[in-house]
């Protein structure tokens, strides 16, 4: 008994796929750090990180119960891409999925109040994150479905590194600057080319139960064209960033990331993105290249302050 007790405990764990939060504190750090010296309140930012981490959960459970159609119908997933696997494999019931999402949501709207409320701006701030947690959960679930019609890799590429670096900028700041817009710039783009390479060893079973990604809707091949595009315009715009009043140091920190998206350039052209054998990898190092770029904007950031306030005199 308390064995299966701790097995489903473990399997419930799977299915909110904890690994990816990683990535989503990181967005919202970068929000946090480019208020700079505006920043206002530590709580108030451990606040809405937990807010944000809650709408994220929310996302991750709701994506894997109403996606479960497509999970089943999947025979080629891979550690990145097919959701978490543990509703397919039958380990735990569809309606535990469910009833995490259902959890997870309301907190994060518990926890959007009480961050909107202690914020400079409450409106603003109850604004950003009601649209926020709206997004996450229609991104999946109902009445929109939007990864299901089309919609997923460029709704997906402006909620996770941008509504969440808004989300940790506004709480602190109050308001909208173009700052934090350039800087979430070139994570977008990111984010919506990795969302198609994770999306390529979908194709089969999505087609099956009429789930519309890219890569379905144009074929793999174009789908891989938008996603070469995306990285080179991810580039190509940290001048704008700098030029726009982004600190230099942040500007080009991506740029430590470019062997990535160099290799996964040369790979995708190609024709990787049609060999099974290549599909970890590939949704590896796109996540890496995202993940990797946010990391190095907020260590930028942070070491710009440093620099500007004299913290090391």
């Amino acid at each position: 008994m308390v064995t299966n007790w701790f097995a489903n405990t473990i399997d419930l764990i799977k299915l909110g796929r904890p690994l990816h939060l990683i990535g989503g504190a990181i967005f919202y750090g970068v929000g946090v750090a480019a208020a700079g010296s505006t920043l206002r309140d530590g709580g108030l930012a451990l606040l809405g990180l937990a807010t944000a981490l809650s709408a994220q959960l929310m996302n991750h459970y709701s994506n894997d119960y109403f996606d479960r159609d497509a999970d089943v119908a999947n025979a080629t997933p891979t550690r990145w891409s097919g959701g978490s696997r543990v509703l397919p494999a039958g380990r735990l019931p569809a309606q535990a999925a469910l009833a995490a999402a259902l959890g997870w949501g309301m907190l994060a709207m518990s926890l959007a109040v009480l961050s909107a409320m202690h914020s400079p701006n409450p409106a603003l701030s109850a604004g950003v994150l009601g649209l926020a947690i709206a997004l996450a959960w229609v991104y999946s679930g109902p009445p929109l479905y939007l990864h299901r019609r089309g919609w997923g890799e460029v709704v997906g590429a402006l909620l996770v590194p941008g509504m969440t670096a808004l989300t940790g900028f506004v709480l602190q700041t109050g308001t909208v600057q173009p700052i934090i817009l350039l800087t979430i710039l070139p994570l977008c783009l990111l984010q919506f080319a990795m969302l198609i390479a994770v999306s390529l060893p979908d194709v089969v079973g999505d087609r099956k139960v009429g789930k519309r990604t890219l890569a379905v809707m144009f074929g793999p091949q174009q789908a891989v064209r938008w996603q070469i595009g995306a990285i080179g315009m991810a580039f190509l715009s940290l001048p704008l960033l700098g030029l726009g009043g982004v600190p230099w140091l942040v500007a080009l920190a991506p740029l430590t990331t470019a062997p990535i998206g160099l290799w996964l350039i040369i790979r995708f052209r190609s024709g990787a993105w049609a060999d099974p054998a290549a599909w970890d990898g590939l949704g590896f190092w796109s996540i890496g290249q995202l993940v990797g770029s946010a990391g190095m904007m907020l260590l930028g950031f942070v070491a710009t302050e440093w620099v500007t306030q004299g913290w090391g005199a």
